[in-house]
């Protein structure tokens, strides 16, 4: 209970810096400044004869894409808090690792949520056609807390992987290029047969899927995959995910915990500043 309490006092900390800091501010409002130029530019035009608006498909979509990417964010957290020494700061104090990987946890969801909200509130505007009540909202809420389960601990597999924040290039070309094909600004039936396979792998294409379930109305459902919403199939592989992720996840930061100190940092560190110099 202990590292629970440090964890989330740690996490509304960083969560609120992170609010005050001009830098993430301007990460903050971009990823949802962008999707609302796409979802302006989507509003009008219609998926093949349906009728059925690509702006109306593409928002709850968004949403779930926007909670995947939190694996990218926790996998960048935990590379630069490695490279600069925070995270050995925190092996050396009591409960340090539970309450940091806690602390993590609440300030990269505190921070999906509030880039959600930036993204939604506007988009309702300008996209109609949306399903919005009591069991839509339940859903959509338990779609995305799943979704970052299955998420969250993938992020920091990558980022106990990767031993400098120049690496997380490798981290974010495969989940960019995973995004363009999971079925978030077109529906996953107008691509190859294959692609769709590799697409339905990923988490972030059930991720869409149940966002797009929780608040499209039942016509909606004939542009995806076999003409179904697959309820169980979201909930069954986001399971998975999040069951191996949370397997593998704590393991492998141990390890990372374990084979860090002072001498590490000093060499890492000596090695940025030979870079900006």
């Amino acid at each position: 209970m202990n590292a629970w309490r440090l964890g989330w006092v740690r996490g509304v900390i960083e969560l609120r810096q992170s609010f005050t800091n001009p830098g993430d501010l301007v990460s903050h409002f971009l990823w949802p400044v962008l999707m609302l130029v796409a979802l302006f530019f989507l509003r009008d035009r219609e998926f093949g004869g349906t009728g059925i608006l690509l702006g109306t498909l593409a928002l709850p979509s968004i949403l779930g894409m926007n909670a995947a990417m939190g694996m990218v964010s926790m996998s960048q957290q935990l590379t630069v808090d490695r490279e600069d020494g925070t995270l050995l700061r925190a092996k050396a104090t009591p409960y340090g690792m539970r309450a940091y990987l806690v602390g993590k946890v609440v300030s990269v969801a505190g921070g999906l949520i509030a880039d959600l909200v930036i993204l939604v509130v506007p988009a309702l505007f300008f996209v109609d056609g949306l399903v919005f009540g009591v069991g839509s909202v339940l859903s959509l809420f338990g779609v995305l807390a799943l979704g970052l389960v299955a998420t969250l601990p993938i992020g920091a597999v990558l980022g106990s992987a990767f031993p400098s924040a120049r690496a997380q290039g490798v981290v974010q070309l495969p989940v960019l290029g995973m995004i363009a094909i999971s079925g978030i600004f077109y529906p996953l039936t107008a691509l190859p047969g294959w692609l769709q396979v590799v697409a339905q792998v990923s988490p972030i294409y059930w991720l869409g899927l149940g966002t797009r379930a929780s608040l499209l109305p039942d016509t909606t459902v004939v542009v995806e995959v076999g003409e179904s919403w697959r309820h169980l199939e979201t909930v069954g592989v986001l399971g998975a995910w999040a069951v191996a992720g949370l397997l593998v996840a704590p393991m492998l930061l141990r390890r990372m915990a374990r084979r860090e100190s002072g001498s590490s940092v000093a060499v890492r560190r000596e090695r940025a500043l030979q870079r900006i110099g």
